[in-house]
């Protein structure tokens, strides 16, 4: 079995208007549930063996509270994240190695909204900035990972009690 857990990014800021979307950093509220929502995640004692990570600004400074709360020392970037749509990211999960069993991926709407959907039919609608969902695969293999092969276990935002 592997496990896949879904994040994305906490709350950007909008303040620069001419500022490049790549680039945008979090504001103070995403600076504020990132690493409560890290914090939260660990209290679990879940494994991961490996992040990865949009390189745009806002998902890889979540991805480094999660890392920080959870010790590991470096997240992976993917380039192949920022904007994907659900039928790329299915090609990025279908070659993430093998020795990882458990992943968690940091990135944008409205793929990531899709591929829970595509994964496990998890019917959430827009997940909210910085949503963690966990989907269980069935599968030996991460190119094993196809429509329906998951089943979510669970899901948290910063504002569910």
């Amino acid at each position: 079995m592997r496990t896949l857990y879904i994040v994305r990014h906490a709350k950007s800021s909008w303040a620069d208007v001419g500022m490049r979307d790549f680039d945008r950093p979090l504001n103070e509220r995403g600076l504020h549930d990132a690493p409560k929502m890290a914090r939260l995640f660990s209290a679990r004692n879940e494994a991961v063996d490996l992040l990865v990570s949009s390189p745009a600004n806002r998902a890889i400074s979540t991805a480094r509270f999660f890392a920080g709360e959870l010790g590991n020392a470096a997240v992976q970037e993917e380039q192949g994240i920022y904007l994907a749509d659900v039928r790329t990211l299915m090609s990025i999960i279908g070659k993430l190695p093998d020795t990882a069993n458990h992943v968690m991926i940091f990135g944008h709407n409205p793929g990531l909204s899709e591929l829970v959907e595509h994964l496990a039919d998890g019917r959430l609608g827009d997940l909210p900035t910085c949503a963690i969902v966990r989907i269980d695969l069935q599968v030996e293999s991460w190119q094993e990972v196809v429509t329906g092969t998951g089943t979510m276990a669970w899901w948290d935002t910063p504002k569910k009690d």
